[in-house]
């Protein structure tokens, strides 16, 4: 969808670049870097409409139709969120009709959830925006691991990867686990500390950095000691939960993606928001991996 709209990054080998990022290197995994390539894409023209383009009004329409999941939705949005949402509609449908055809099991009802849940975290910070409302630091990061995908790619992860699904292990992941949110947290920390000053330049009023130097009156340097120190404190729970024997929900090899989930994301990151504004680093990084010889 991209390409489709002027607003939206077109970011398809970047997406590529985080599927390999957070799979197990084996080629058996091709369908789940596939896979997870078209669920970033989608999750990326969204935040974008949520972000840059969309007005308050239609951003409701557009949660209230995902949440309804419902076709006849269509004729109450505008014409851009109609693809928007027929595309993310017949994707998820497809996705789970090839799950239901190859195991039995009917997964519409929890990808529906993780896609609801993302979508009411964006329509929560585009409230903010519209609002100049800022948020506490604490009231900031409720929302923000969730609003920075990391959860919804963990579960889609879950589906794509695993060869007998059940519902007992679905309904476990709802309520998303540890391993989910400080993989996710340390997603979310590694893009605030990274994206901070061009966040700002766009206008937007949420940010961690920005969150706690409100709430504490610290300097940025003392609001990124600090943010970095969470970031090691996610990575201590992280660590154990790779080393716990056996963990409900959690096959190895979910747990290695979860882990290189936060890994991707510190790669990304490390110099400057890499995904939103493509640096050199990235572009080095895409071009080294699918591109120059070895």
């Amino acid at each position: 969808m991209g390409e489709k709209f002027e607003f939206a990054r077109d970011r398809l080998m970047a997406n590529f670049f985080w599927s390999v990022g957070m799979s197990p290197s084996d080629p058996r995994f091709g369908y789940f870097r596939r896979m997870t390539t078209k669920i970033a894409s989608l999750i990326t023209v969204i935040d974008d409409v949520y972000d840059v383009y969309g007005t308050l009004d239609e951003l409701e329409l557009f949660t209230d139709a995902v949440e309804r999941w419902d076709i006849d939705a269509l004729d109450m949005l505008p014409c851009y969120l109609k693809i928007c949402f027929t595309t993310l509609h017949n994707t998820i449908n497809d996705v789970a009709f090839d799950i239901l055809e190859d195991q039995g099991v009917n997964v519409i009802q929890y990808l529906r959830k993780v896609w609801v849940d993302l979508c009411k975290t964006f329509l929560t910070e585009a409230k903010w925006y519209y609002t100049n409302y800022k948020p506490t630091f604490q009231e900031y990061l409720d929302n923000a691991w969730i609003s920075v995908s990391g959860p919804l790619l963990l579960v889609h992860a879950y589906v794509f990867t695993t060869k007998s699904i059940t519902t007992e292990d679905l309904e476990g992941l709802e309520d998303y686990p540890d391993l989910i949110r400080y993989s996710s947290m340390i997603f979310r920390l590694s893009n605030d500390l990274a994206s901070s000053s061009d966040e700002a330049e766009r206008g937007e009023v949420a940010n961690s950095l920005q969150c706690y130097m409100n709430d504490t009156d610290a300097s940025e340097h003392e609001a990124r000691t600090h943010i970095e120190g969470l970031i090691v404190e996610s990575w201590k729970k992280i660590n154990q939960v790779q080393n716990m024997s056996s963990s409900p929900y959690f096959s190895r090899t979910l747990i290695e993606i979860a882990s290189n989930l936060a890994r991707i994301a510190h790669t990304v990151y490390q110099h400057r928001d890499g995904h939103t504004v493509e640096d050199h680093e990235t572009r080095d990084g895409v071009l080294s991996l699918f591109i120059n010889p070895i």
